[in-house]
């Protein structure tokens, strides 16, 4: 999961940040732009028209699912208001604040639920192997 998430959660925190979309997908020297974050999400690590069955691959939970596909239903209609298919044209649609906001959303449920899991891990890691003793005194 983690392997897909790495590239599925900036594209979606990219979705989340106007500033940083003006000022990189409209710099034409920059190499990442929204067509980056259309594979990403559509064709390579997820389906956000249909992402259930990416449940345990690079979604966790159905909160996850259920914002994606919404995600996915933003970004279908900016697209629509989209005719040449450039960045400026998805940034200045009128469906595009909507994007940002689900983006928002899911930004922050996939950020939760990384951050649970890795909390987790510690926890299960530290019951494994704990540690012979404190921070800062010697073993004896």
């Amino acid at each position: 999961m983690a392997n897909f998430r790495v590239h599925l959660v900036p594209a979606v925190l990219a979705l989340a940040n106007p500033p940083w979309q003006r000022d990189v997908w409209l710099d034409p020297s920059t190499f990442e732009n929204l067509d980056h974050i259309f594979h990403t999400l559509f064709d390579d690590f997820c389906d956000a028209d249909e992402p259930e069955r990416y449940l345990g691959t690079s979604l966790r939970t159905p909160k996850e699912v259920a914002l994606v596909k919404e995600l996915g239903a933003a970004l279908n209609a900016a697209a629509d208001e989209a005719p040449h298919d450039t960045d400026a044209e998805y940034l200045q649609a009128a469906a595009w604040p909507e994007v940002v906001a689900v983006a928002g959303r899911l930004a922050q449920v996939m950020v939760r639920n990384d951050l649970g899991e890795l909390a987790a891990l510690h926890v299960s890691e530290a019951r494994i192997d704990p540690p012979s003793h404190a921070c800062g005194e010697e073993a004896h």
